[in-house]
């Protein structure tokens, strides 16, 4: 009996060592970049990893030769609003399949299901013809934010949300004469703020990421996203500064990990459909 506790204590760190080993592991690409955004650029390209004290140099160098600064500004814009658009839209959607009834409902939430099969690569020629040809929206804020504002995910997390909430509130609201609207924003919203927290983090991080899109619809700089801002950086014949593009590269992802921090209690309870919020 006396040597279980040690055995136990044994057991509990080995695993704390193999959850570090593999916090390690993932984090490796991230630590990497980090020090050769501290190097200068002529130790960048070598085996050297320690870390230097250019860091504010090359980011100096990125914002103001890069526009890295009107890039970062570009897709804060396009995050934020297809975050919010898709989550007002997917409570709408979420509202409409749990507490209507209409025609082919089942049908019509099996094909949102089915677009989600769908990605955007496959739908990039024709969405190119409706946007640059139809609408007329080439190199505007409304290219790269309107196509994503619907979003299969979003309206079947909510969908299942609303599933676990009981009839009865709904009865008792339409007894009340709450319409639509109102007992979606008193009651179900103050009910779903997990499920709100975990799709800002999924739509923003989303959106943030968003690379072939503006690359082929968006043709003006000042028009355009990080990912492609970065992306511009790297010079094909070898003259590259690595240095300041890690430090761009480490700037850029501040913002998702940001929201992710803030949000990190909703986007966990938000997947637990099935437990109390």
């Amino acid at each position: 009996m006396a040597g279980k506790p040690g055995r136990r204590l044994r057991g509990e760190w080995l695993i704390h060592l193999l959850l570090i080993l593999a916090v390690l592991a993932v984090s490796a690409p991230l630590i990497f970049a980090l020090i050769k955004a501290t190097q200068e650029s002529s130790r960048v390209l070598s085996a050297d990893l320690a870390p230097g004290g250019a860091f504010f140099d090359n980011l100096r160098q990125i914002w103001t030769g890069a526009n890295l600064g009107r890039y970062l500004v570009n897709s804060t814009v396009v995050a934020v609003c297809v975050t919010v658009g898709k989550t007002v839209l997917s409570l709408l959607a979420a509202l409409a399949f749990v507490y209507f009834r209409f025609p082919l409902r089942g049908l019509a939430f099996t094909l949102l299901l089915l677009s989600l099969m769908l990605p955007t690569e496959v739908l990039i020629v024709a969405l190119f013809d409706l946007v640059s040809r139809d609408l007329k929206w080439t190199d505007t804020y409304a290219a790269i934010i309107v196509p994503f504002l619907a979003s299969a995910t979003g309206t079947f997390l909510f969908r299942q949300h609303f599933l676990n909430i009981p009839v009865s509130l709904a009865d008792a609201a339409r007894i009340d004469g709450c319409g639509p609207l109102t007992f979606l924003t008193r009651i179900l919203l103050p009910m779903s703020w997990n499920t709100v927290g975990a799709l800002a983090v999924i739509q923003f991080v989303f959106a943030w990421d968003q690379y072939i899109w503006p690359l082929v619809i968006m043709q003006r700089d000042e028009k355009q996203v990080v990912q492609v801002g970065l992306r511009k950086l790297i010079d094909v014949g070898g003259q590259t500064d690595w240095g300041a593009v890690m430090a761009g590269a480490i700037v850029t992802i501040l913002p998702p990990l940001l929201v992710f921090t803030l949000l990190q209690k909703q986007f966990s309870r938000g997947f637990a459909l099935g437990q109390e919020k």
